[in-house]
């Protein structure tokens, strides 16, 4: 990143960004994540520090682990899949994109994972143009 960001000022980005993201360590251990309260995947606050197993649901958690794997081998940097999910007071289903991101230092060597998920079914809509100010 070029610049440096008042503390204030990096925990107010990390919280408008419109994707919800959690962060894990070398380790697999949780470290933190975002939005907390409006999160599509909720989790008690008891879970930082623990291993990630501790986040995912049995039937996924097999390709969890096998991603994380990769990661740690250099074999994948990053890994993209979609699911259909009831979102909202009428569970109506919604398109969440789901990325998980290698973090690694400037030398390669991985420091953790970074779980990047959004609702894109109001994304998914967009067509044309809507140039600024308009």
């Amino acid at each position: 990143m070029i610049g440096k960001l008042p503390e204030k000022v990096l925990n107010a980005l990390l919280e408008t960004i419109p994707v919800e993201f959690s962060v894990v360590d070398e380790s697999d251990n949780v470290l933190a994540w975002n939005k907390h309260d409006t999160r599509i995947f909720k989790r008690p606050s008891g879970v930082v520090g623990k291993n990630v197993k501790d986040c995912h649901p049995k039937k996924s958690l097999d390709k969890v682990e096998k991603i994380l794997q990769e990661m740690k081998n250099g074999t994948r940097d990053k890994a993209r899949f979609w699911i259909d999910l009831p979102i909202g007071k009428n569970n109506e289903k919604n398109k969440v994109l789901i990325e998980y991101y290698a973090l690694r230092d400037p030398n390669g060597k991985y420091l953790g994972c970074l779980e990047a998920s959004q609702n894109i079914s109001e994304i998914k809509k967009l067509e044309g143009e809507n140039r600024l100010l308009n």
